[in-house]
């Protein structure tokens, strides 16, 4: 496997992003908490995203990474708030837990191929359980309402990982966290395991006859892909200084993710991340088109809170019959021809 290099136009794009919260200072500066809030959430959503499609690419269609972004973001905070370890112990122990729920799941369903449709069925089952696990824990979690880091000084601490007051800091740590998921997926793309996986998809039998070990593959990229999880809501938690089971861990977080990868296009690097924009822009523009629209919330009444979730189901549909290369998937197979 050849080494990892850096195009020209990858080394000005990643200056770029890094000059990007400077230049908003400059041109925004009225807005800028507003407009680094909304890089930061594209960004950290891009790597969970990115984690996702590590085995959405290989026919693993799972419907519970909710699962793992509320192990990741849950473990993580009540170590803190309980016990007082610090997350940078706390994510790495939130990561084996997630693992062990991936591989415990995974093994009995690669062992019985279980797969397509039924697989899906499985793993959504399992975020709805750990929701409800939350839900059910109340005195520690917060139960429904959901909970905070207990917020160290001023909630400026590296030690507690909270970087709250300094979205500059925040930033560039969801940057840095981006960067390491692209390098995995592209160190994933470049690796042997992508081409037994890719035999694995096609037809098990005609793999595992020419040597594949097909159960030991799929459980390293289930691993690989709910440890990425797992650290992605454990940092989107800590940054939002707020989990609650809806909003990092809920049946709603896992559909979000599998439309946001197919919207975007899960078979190239940088599909995720384009997905992560699309769903970030189409929500923001939705909350506001809502809370400024009296007629809509007059029709609506409550249920216009879930206008969104609506419209990303119906765009699913769409993106999966009209699209099913997603936005930049497509955008490059169009420019190659």
């Amino acid at each position: 496997m050849g080494k990892l290099r850096l195009s020209p136009a990858w080394i000005v794009g990643i200056v770029a992003l890094i000059a990007l919260p400077f230049l908003i200072r400059i041109f925004f500066a009225s807005s800028e908490k507003y407009y680094l809030h909304l890089l930061i959430q594209i960004l950290l959503w891009s790597f969970i995203y990115t984690g996702w499609s590590l085995m959405g690419r290989f026919g693993l269609t799972s419907l519970g990474h909710g699962a793992f972004t509320g192990i990741g973001a849950y473990t993580t905070v009540m170590l803190w708030n309980i016990l007082g370890l610090t997350p940078w112990i706390g994510i790495p122990v939130a990561v084996v837990v997630s693992v062990a729920v991936a591989l415990l799941i995974g093994y009995p369903c690669f062992r019985l191929r279980i797969t397509g449709h039924y697989f899906a069925l499985l793993t959504l089952a399992l975020t709805e359980f750990i929701r409800l696990c939350i839900v059910g824990l109340r005195d520690f979690t917060g139960g429904s309402l959901g909970t905070q880091p207990l917020r160290q000084g001023n909630g400026l601490s590296l030690y507690a990982m909270q970087f709250e007051p300094d979205r500059f800091l925040s930033y560039y740590v969801a940057l840095v966290l981006w960067l390491i998921g692209l390098a995995i997926w592209a160190f994933v793309d470049r690796s042997m395991d992508r081409y037994a996986l890719d035999a694995a998809s096609q037809d098990e039998d005609a793999a595992a006859s020419v040597g594949v070990n097909v159960t030991r593959e799929k459980l390293k990229i289930t691993a690989l892909s709910a440890a990425m999880c797992a650290v992605g809501g454990a940092i989107y938690g800590q940054y939002q200084m707020y989990i609650g089971p809806d909003t990092i861990a809920g049946i709603g977080v896992s559909l979000n993710i599998v439309f946001a990868v197919v919207a975007g296009g899960m078979w190239v690097l940088l599909g995720p991340t384009v997905g992560a924009i699309f769903t970030q822009m189409l929500s923001e523009t939705l909350r506001v088109t809502i809370q400024s629209s009296s007629a809509i919330k007059d029709l609506l009444g409550n249920a216009a809170l879930a206008l969104d979730t609506a419209i990303y189901g119906l765009l699913l549909i769409l993106f999966i019959i009209y699209m099913p290369k997603g936005i930049l998937g497509t955008i490059l197979e169009k420019v190659k021809k």
